[in-house]
């Protein structure tokens, strides 16, 4: 696919370190599954703590391109597990450091679709419920309709991807209608 042909440019970001995680999974399941004319780039979250004090034109690089591909793509796609009832520190740590500078993020406005995920049948809507908050507060503009959670994720995903076919379906109607209202 040549950037011509792109209608569309996603950004993934799995709520997981893990080099081999349900998130990161169900990430590499939808980017193959995208419609021509859609891509998505997934980005990994190793970024340094939130720290006003180095949040300035010098802050880390990583931050910098963190910002810079939110601000490129059409639209964000947030996979995230459930740690504890709650959404990842790392996840939380990397909408902190997009919702900088204060009234000028690049979240402001931008598409955004949570999906969930858990080896539990609730899949993650506890984590669910807490990144939309955060993204409510940016205020990024949350895709409506009904939200994707994934239970039972390890027995969907197959060669590292999410492979479940009414998973990837009903994910890909929710990746329709946050391109539709961009």
């Amino acid at each position: 696919m040549t950037d011509a042909t792109v209608r569309a440019k996603l950004l993934g970001l799995p709520g997981s370190l893990r080099s081999n995680s349900n998130s990161l999974a169900v990430l590499r399941g939808l980017q193959n599954a995208l419609p021509a004319g859609v891509s998505m780039d997934i980005r990994d979250l190793r970024l340094p703590l939130y720290d006003q004090d180095i949040d300035n034109p010098d802050a880390p690089a990583e931050v910098h391109a963190l910002r810079q591909a939110i601000a490129e793509a059409d639209g964000v796609v947030i996979v995230t597990p459930e740690y504890n009832y709650g959404m990842p520190g790392v996840l939380k740590n990397a909408l902190d450091w997009a919702s900088r500078p204060y009234g000028k993020s690049a979240l402001i406005g931008k598409p955004v679709l949570v999906i969930s995920n858990s080896p539990a049948f609730t899949g993650g809507v506890r984590a669910h419920q807490q990144v939309n908050d955060t993204l409510l507060a940016l205020p990024a503009k949350l895709t409506a309709g009904p939200q994707v959670v994934i239970g039972s994720v390890a027995d969907k995903i197959k060669d590292g991807k999410l492979a479940d076919e009414a998973v990837l379906k009903f994910s890909l109607g929710a990746i329709d209608r946050m391109l539709a209202a961009k």
